[in-house]
């Protein structure tokens, strides 16, 4: 290949937006300002979360770029940038979702492992590119081996992999299945797959954790079993409380996958000051994974005694709540509801049901885990009201 590579120091890093929350910089982690992922239900490129384990990859000619077909295929293939545009193209709708998503909440509990994320190491966008399937049709490869699994390998350097690659791998049978929509994408939002997201090209595979959608794709490989890298076998797997570091086990546990329900509060915020007797809107997001998508957000004020029902909209406000078969099932929804304030001590509360009828836990210690993934509790935000006549 020889024109994308990864570098080893930290001198090349793209411009990124500066009102991005930083979590650390070497590599560069950074999460989106919660009120402004629910100003769009399209996440801007610039604020939607960035994730990496080492330098951002450079390309030094993309008309030279190469993709690597191999392995248990009948027909490996070296494919150009313009051989996958050629190829039918496909635009799905869908939120990517880091899989420590809410850990520092989990690390209130006891200490975890990982980066410190708040509630927004996520994003929506409507990605572009070739199906999945298209490009393993094309080595030969059929849906009657669906019992192997399709490994991505990135140039991302790694000091998890001892310097080597990011490596990631999904079932065969979903990487075939047209209705699981997985495409390597070279588009985001309609344009050309920035340093940060990608580029030149990555793997999009909704509705599962963001960890198996590797970035700056180098070559796809069919093989007989799961991949054997450190993302898929000694990270991204969730273990019960009674499980530390003396005594895990890492083969105990499947790699983390489809990512469950979520539904946190973006607005307001912990800490605000409000005005007995204003109205005030509560806003956020809720997703799950899988293809499933929201089927009601419960918003209570008086820290989960009472519920009401918040109105949920994809694509500019249009609400779904009596319309299901317009929801994205793939994508976020945006909630808000509207409340009068009261007097009284204010704890927002927010959870989520998703179309299978999967709930959220209430209490963030029943599902503690030492690497701090897969909070989904119920989010709760307090807030402090001061009386009617005051000036804020």
């Amino acid at each position: 290949m020889g024109v994308l590579y990864g570098p080893k120091s930290y001198e090349n890093e793209p411009h990124r937006d500066p009102s991005l929350i930083v979590n650390s910089k070497e590599p560069f982690n950074a999460e989106t300002p919660p009120k402004a992922l629910v100003r769009s239900f399209v996440t801007p490129e610039d604020l939607f979360y960035k994730r990496n384990h080492g330098p951002i990859p450079v390309i030094d000619d993309p008309n030279n770029y190469r993709l690597e077909i191999c392995g248990l295929v009948p027909g490996p293939l070296s494919l150009s940038l313009q051989d996958l545009r050629n190829l039918p193209k496909h635009t799905v709708t869908a939120t990517l979702q880091c899989a420590g998503n809410r850990r520092t909440a989990m690390s209130k509990v006891r200490k975890v492992k990982g980066v410190g994320w708040a509630i927004s190491a996520l994003g929506n966008a409507v990605w572009g590119g070739a199906r999945l399937h298209d490009v393993l049709e094309l080595a030969g490869v059929r849906q009657e081996s669906s019992k192997r699994h399709v490994e991505f390998s990135s140039v991302d350097v790694c000091k998890e992999e001892n310097g080597g690659p990011y490596k990631g791998s999904i079932p065969l049978s979903q990487a075939m299945s047209p209705e699981a929509e997985v495409i390597l994408a070279y588009e985001m939002n309609g344009k050309e797959l920035n340093r940060d997201h990608g580029f030149p090209l990555r793997v999009v595979v909704p509705g599962v954790i963001g960890a198996r959608s590797v970035k700056w794709l180098t070559e796809i490989k069919v093989i007989e079993e799961e991949c054997q890298g450190f993302f898929m076998q000694k990270d991204f797997k969730m273990f019960p409380p009674t499980v530390d570091w003396d005594n895990i086990n890492w083969n105990s546990r499947r790699p983390l996958m489809d990512f469950p329900v979520q539904c946190p509060i973006c607005s307001p915020a912990e800490g605000d000051l409000v005005k007995a007797g204003s109205k005030m809107k509560i806003q956020g997001y809720a997703v799950s994974g899988g293809g499933r998508g929201i089927e009601r957000v419960d918003v209570s004020v008086d820290g989960g005694k009472t519920w009401q029902e918040a109105q949920r909209f994809q694509d500019d406000k249009e609400y779904i709540a009596d319309n299901p078969e317009k929801c994205k099932r793939f994508a976020w929804v945006l909630w808000e509801l509207t409340v009068e304030l009261t007097n009284s001590p204010l704890e927002v509360v927010a959870k989520a049901v998703d179309a299978a009828a999967n709930i959220q836990p209430e209490d963030v210690s029943s599902i503690w885990n030492l690497r701090g993934v897969l909070n989904t509790s119920w989010h709760r935000v307090r807030l402090n009201v001061v009386p009617p006549q005051s000036k804020l």
